[in-house]
């Protein structure tokens, strides 16, 4: 059995999506998990290719137990070929995902937060502009989310 894809988008990959990757692979590998499923993640726009993420979501993540790195880049449509699932961040990284979507493709789109039992069809909101607060927001919101599709995953695919 190959391993199971999954994508997480934002918009300039440097604060929500390498987030959820990080605590995607962190949850995965303390589950025993790593031959089953693979993660990356992107932005829509091109702002920060090849960038570290934000230094803030770095700080705020290792202070919750997790320690994550990632090299920015942008959303392409090949990335429906290769992966199984993808995971925009919001509405707005929903629309760009979607026009990218190669005719005739059938890769399952989700928002993120569609993970967040109580909060189906919300955005994770951008945390770039605010204070630690924010970060704090985003990383609590994420685990919960990340929690939910691994489980999810596991139910269906083990």
């Amino acid at each position: 059995m190959s391993k199971i894809k999954i994508l997480f988008v934002c918009l300039g990959n440097i604060c929500r999506s390498p987030l959820a990757e990080g605590i995607f692979n962190q949850r995965v590998s303390e589950n025993g998990l790593n031959d089953l499923f693979e993660a990356d993640s992107c932005g829509t726009a091109a702002y920060h290719i090849g960038a570290s993420p934000d230094h803030r979501s770095r700080l705020n993540a290792k202070a919750n137990g997790v320690l994550y790195d990632h090299k920015g880049r942008q959303l392409t449509s090949q990335d429906f070929i290769d992966f199984d699932l993808i995971l925009p961040m919001d509405h707005s990284n929903l629309r760009n995902t979607e026009q990218l979507r190669p005719e005739g493709n059938e890769t399952r789109v989700v928002l993120m937060r569609d993970y967040d039992m109580n909060h189906v069809g919300s955005d994770v909101p951008d945390p770039y502009y605010g204070g630690p607060d924010g970060f704090q927001e985003v990383f609590d919101i994420l685990d919960r989310s990340v929690t939910n599709l691994i489980n999810e995953l596991k139910e269906k695919h083990i």
